[in-house]
This record gives C-alpha cells, structure tokens and sequence, in this order.
C-alpha cells in the first residue's frame, strides 16, 4: 500500500474513518470526504500527526452529482492514480413500517447508498481503466441479501449495492479492476444513533446482550481484501459477529 492512493467516501466517522487509519499505518495516501468538513478536518489531522501521511480532504455529498463531478476533475494530476475506492458513505434512516415510513429519509438513503456509490465510480472506474488497474470496495450490509421487517427501503438500497457490484464486476471483466462488497451485520458505530435521529438509549438496544463487530474489523477486512495478489479478487463477502446469524436471527444474552 506505499504510497498508492486511497478514496473513501464517508471518512470522518465510523468504518470510514477506521479505513483511514489503517491504510495510513500501511503508507498509503488519501483522498478523504464527508459532509461534515469540521469532523474530517480533525481525522485527517490526527491521521497525519501519526502516520506523517498525505491527505486531501474535501466537503463533498456524494449524493450531489455535479460536486462530484468537480471534486473527481479537479483533483491533481498525481492524485489521480486512485489505486483503491471505498464507496462507503451511505446508512439507515428510520425504522418504520413501510407506509408509515418518512420518504425524506427515502431520498436520503437512496441518494448516499446508490446515487453517491454510482457517482463517484462513474467518475473514477474510468481513471482506474486508463491507469491500468484499481479495486473498487463497496461497503454494503447484511440487509441486502434479504429484507427484514421494518426495513424495506434500507433493504433496497443495499440489495441496489450488492447488485450494482455484481454488474460493474462484469461490466469491467475485461480490465485488470476488481471490485468487492463487503456485507457487514451488527457494526457499533453511530449507525443506529443516526438510524433513530439521534436517540441514543434507542440505538444501544441494537446492540445490547452481544459483542458486535467494530469499524476496525471491517477496516481489516477492506485492507485485506485490497492486500491480496491481484490477481485474487473477493466478490462478495459477509461478516457478521459470532453471535448473529442472519440480518434477523440473533442470540442475545440478557
């Protein structure tokens, strides 16, 4: 990873934020966005204060398709070998029955889950192509293998990941690009206070009577994934913590 260039998308928090550090302890350089610019300003700062690495970091909603658009033209010529993206920003909004569900939380979801991952891998898969290799890493979820209760949307817009995935993987056959999605179940992030706009003692039910995954886990399984020979490509993988078998059956002890 010495000095290869690394894109993640959603990096100022969370399994986002988890990538950074561990692709900055391995050398690499990176490019860092989030909406919140405060909050990656001060990861980024404390990634390079540690690891001495090369950071850009930009202000950007994937969601907005002509920002991208600015952020991906304007970058330097030498940032432009992006060797690695993580399409990570995205997440859950709500928690309702589907007719009783907030279709403002609909647009957001789609518009960080799907828009933004399309977006930014419109823009860089061709950068990729032209410098004759790149790994695009989607972070999906669990969720996207079957739906749940409660969860149609969320549901949907990670199915739309997973299978987007599958088509780019296609699409790119050809090429010396690989492309993987990473399908997570219980990771204690902010994940759930954002889910339930902010009720925290809401959120720490999701995860209380088990041990669930962290971001760091998830940051091992991006860098190794990224890591392997390249001529080894991980199509999909799912990881759940021990103690869950499915995005619905969970074993607690309370």
């Amino acid at each position: 990873m010495k000095n290869k260039v690394i894109f993640i998308s959603g990096a100022n928090s969370g399994i986002g934020k988890a990538c950074a550090e561990k692709f900055a302890e391995n050398g690499a350089k990176l490019i860092l966005c989030s909406r919140n610019i405060e909050k990656l300003i001060k990861v980024a700062d404390n990634i390079n204060k540690k690891y001495g690495t090369e950071i850009l970091t930009y202000q950007l909603d994937v969601g907005d398709r002509e920002k991208v658009s600015r952020v991906i033209s304007d970058l330097p010529k030498n940032w432009q070998k992006i060797a690695l993206l993580v399409n990570n920003a995205g997440g859950a909004l709500g928690l309702e029955k589907f007719q009783d569900g907030d279709m403002d939380d609909w647009d957001e979801m789609i518009d960080s889950n799907i828009k933004g991952l399309l977006y930014l891998s419109r823009h860089i898969v061709p950068l990729m192509i032209r410098n004759g290799k790149g790994h695009i890493i989607n972070i999906g979820s669990i969720a996207g293998n079957a739906a749940y209760p409660n969860g149609a949307v969320y549901c949907g817009v990670k199915a739309a990941v997973r299978l987007i995935s599958d088509g780019l993987r296609m699409d790119t056959v050809d090429t010396p690009l690989r492309v993987t999605n990473i399908q997570p179940g219980l990771v204690e992030t902010n994940f759930s206070v954002v889910r339930f706009h902010g009720n925290e003692e809401r959120a720490k039910k999701v995860y209380q009577g088990l041990k669930p995954l962290t971001a760091e886990d998830i940051a091992d399984i991006v860098f190794f994934s990224a890591s392997l020979p390249e001529h080894v490509q991980i199509c999909e993988l799912t990881v759940t913590p021990s103690s869950q078998a499915s995005a619905t059956v969970v074993h607690r002890e309370l």
